[in-house]
């Protein structure tokens, strides 16, 4: 995507696996990305929380309306605010012929096949991204988040070259849509340092 449409010198971003997929396309892209803002993504995962996801996301995957998904997701995230989550999800689900409501993304994402055990060989690689990053870089955290541990986010900020660190208060994993003022504060700081 990045060749086809002529990016070039841009700012990545991105959260969870969106998070790792930015940091090893800046490793191996250095001439490419001007900066780097990874999400609540690391090397290595809390067991818990990713067991949480894989909970979440093997659920029937189709209700009866929005107000339901709004209902489900505040019982797996309860820091979210209903009505931005309620304008986040009518852009991501869609309703069916049937009359019920389902995710507008590949069901084959969802499924019990998706792994997402730890593999030390993957862990090391990840961690070698990380030391090879060239562009700044911002290591965001949700300072509730219960997929990326304290101790991993600080050992990025110490690994990384040219690392920042910032930690958003109450916010879990899914940090934008737990605090978006806090993160927006932490992400505009950061790139205002180089801009």
């Amino acid at each position: 995507v990045v060749q086809e449409i002529g990016l070039k010198d841009f700012v990545l971003m991105g959260l969870s696996m969106g998070g790792r997929n930015s940091f090893t396309y800046a490793s191996n892209h250095p001439d490419e990305v001007r900066a780097l803002v990874i999400v609540d993504a690391g090397p290595e995962n809390l067991q818990s929380g990713s067991q949480n996801i894989r909970q979440f996301v093997q659920q029937d995957d189709e209700l009866d309306s929005i107000d339901a998904f709004v209902e489900r997701v505040i019982a797996y995230n309860p820091r979210r605010d209903p009505v931005q989550l309620r304008g986040s999800l009518v852009h991501n689900l869609k309703q069916l012929p049937n009359g019920k409501w389902t995710w507008k993304y590949d069901s084959a994402l969802r499924g019990s096949s998706r792994r997402m055990g730890h593999d030390p060989a993957m862990t090391e690689r990840l961690w070698g991204y990380l030391e090879n990053l060239t562009c700044p870089t911002l290591v965001v955290k949700g300072e509730q988040s219960d997929i990326m541990a304290a101790d991993t986010a600080a050992n990025m900020h110490k690994r990384i070259p040219n690392g920042q660190l910032a930690t958003v208060p109450k916010a879990g994993h899914l940090v934008m849509g737990d605090n978006p003022a806090g993160f927006e504060a932490a992400v505009t700081e950061f790139l205002n340092g180089f801009a």
